[in-house]
């Protein structure tokens, strides 16, 4: 994979930016809008924001990983160098202000609070005991932003913000299980490390059955039908089975982020 790339954390870049056109596009479904232009740009600018945190990320992390001798990473490996890694991030805030300003001010605000919420994440409190706030802050505003991106009314989404925050703060914690003999050896003073790996994970897992309740609840005021019902208790039941194991743990993350999005899209046609 080339070292750009790399850089940039490919898995959920991608992700983000996924689900972030699929947001908007079921935002405007719902509103009998076609897809155009606001979509397009709100993506793009969702996609720079993941090249600006992906590269910031590395950068503040270089010694670290040089120390810990992690050559699969482009700059501790020499396979990219400081100043490349600095242009992808400048290119990344370039790409999401040339697309957010045409969606105005308030498009543009919420996207740059959220990306500066993730670099001060990088850049200083990945290590400290308030590491998962950036993840509240950045994802329960990304609903917000997406509406605003493709111009619908931010209201219908005041309930899913803080479910979102909550899921993205759920997911946080389990990622730092995946890193926490290494964070330890290097000294990291996260929430993860002060809580220790068994709380860490009850309280992954708690929150993140906490949100599939508010979904489930959601979902049924709503009137959904059986279909989105059964996706959204199958997103309960995975991370209720991950919670489990500490290794099964991320993958119910990631199965209940693709089951109860699938489930909203459904019940809202």
């Amino acid at each position: 994979m080339p070292a750009p790339l790399r850089l940039i954390h490919p898995a959920p870049a991608i992700a983000v930016t996924t689900l972030s056109a699929v947001l908007g596009a079921i935002l405007l479904a719902q509103d009998g809008q076609p897809f155009g232009w606001r979509l397009a740009l709100t993506v793009v600018a969702v996609a720079g924001s993941q090249l600006l945190t992906g590269a910031t990320n590395d950068l503040a992390d270089e010694a670290r990983d040089r120390a810990s001798g992690r050559l699969e990473k482009p700059l501790p490996a020499g396979a990219i160098t400081r100043a490349g890694a600095w242009t992808v991030a400048v290119v990344g805030v370039g790409l999401q202000l040339a697309a957010s300003i045409p969606l105005g001010l308030l498009a543009l605000v919420l996207g740059v609070v959220a990306a500066a919420s993730a670099v001060a994440y990088n850049a200083a409190l990945s290590r400290t005991p308030f590491s998962p706030l950036p993840y509240l802050v950045s994802f329960g505003l990304l609903p917000a932003w997406i509406a605003a991106g493709v111009g619908v009314d931010l209201a219908r989404l005041l309930p899913a913000m803080p479910l979102g925050a909550l899921f993205a703060g759920a997911a946080h914690l389990a990622n730092t299980l995946r890193d926490f003999d290494a964070d330890a050896a290097g000294g990291s003073r996260s929430l993860a490390q002060l809580l220790g790996r068994g709380r860490t994970r009850a309280l992954a897992a708690g929150c993140l059955v906490a949100v599939g309740l508010g979904v489930g609840a959601a979902l049924i005021i709503g009137g959904a039908g059986p279909a989105s019902l059964a996706l959204g208790m199958a997103g309960l039941a995975a991370v209720a089975v991950g919670g489990l194991r500490e290794r099964w743990l991320w993958y119910g993350i990631l199965v209940a982020a693709v089951t109860w999005t699938a489930a909203w899209a459904l019940a809202t046609g």
